[in-house]
């Protein structure tokens, strides 16, 4: 269905956008964003990813060279690989705060220093959300709640004919790391990574993780996009063509 503001169609892309953030945000997810521009500290040390992974080779990662040389990851940058940094930032803010339980979504353009065909590009929109809760109420930030709510996002977003699955894998920020995988006309896709967070995330955002637990997922919004609009090739989403909005 095509989405108008003012006699335009809006492009699809921006229509999943508002519709992931309005899923989210009926749940009582805040919606929070980020810099895109980012420190090493928040896209890497903060969510538990070590100094020699994968993620922060050249070849992954657009860096940002700085004339003055430092080994504060406060002061290094680079173009965001996720927007965990943006759902990172907003926990840490909300634990100094004293506003706890929280749960934070965030939509926005990530990077990725890689060769782009079909299915990938070296920018893409990235979903992400983080649940914080008391150890007490550890139910409500559990393995079975987080698979609930991602079954209600996807459901909404591609069909209530949609079927999930959680298979083990490792991600660094989480312990146990899951790959969210959807079935979808009869195809098994891998759209997320998520898990419950890991105990030196929650210590780097200034939380308790003797007193804290929670869940955190992430993934690309392209690829529903392209799902839900039968859409072949990412890179059409990205060339100006005005004929994509027909979707």
């Amino acid at each position: 269905m095509t989405k108008k503001i003012g006699g335009n169609s809006l492009h699809p892309m921006t229509i999943a956008q508002i519709e992931a953030l309005k899923v989210f945000s009926e749940l009582g997810f805040e919606v929070t964003q980020g810099p895109e521009l980012e420190n090493e500290w928040y896209c890497f040390d903060a969510l538990n990813v070590p100094k020699d992974h994968p993620a922060r080779d050249m070849q992954d990662t657009f860096f940002v060279k700085s004339k003055e040389k430092s080994d504060d990851s406060k002061k290094s940058f680079v173009l965001r690989t996720h927007t965990t940094s943006a759902t990172a930032r907003a926990v840490e803010k909300a634990g100094k705060e004293g506003r706890l339980p929280c749960a934070f979504i965030s939509v926005g353009k990530v990077f990725r220093n890689e060769s782009t065909d079909a299915t990938h590009e070296a920018m893409f929109y990235q979903v992400d959300g983080m649940l914080v809760v008391p150890k007490e109420n550890a139910e409500e930030g559990s393995v079975s709640r987080l698979k609930g709510t991602l079954l209600h996002f996807y459901r909404k977003m591609l069909g209530e004919d949609v079927e999930i699955q959680l298979r083990p894998s490792f991600f660094p920020f989480v312990e146990p790391g899951l790959e969210v995988w959807v079935k979808f006309q009869d195809r098994w896709l891998e759209v997320m990574g998520a898990g419950i967070i890991h105990p030196n995330v929650l210590k780097n955002l200034g939380l308790d993780p003797e007193k804290y637990t929670g869940f955190a997922f992430g993934g690309g919004l392209d690829r529903i996009v392209m799902v839900k609009w039968n859409i072949p090739d990412v890179r059409l989403l990205y060339q100006g063509d005005l004929r994509i909005n027909q979707f």
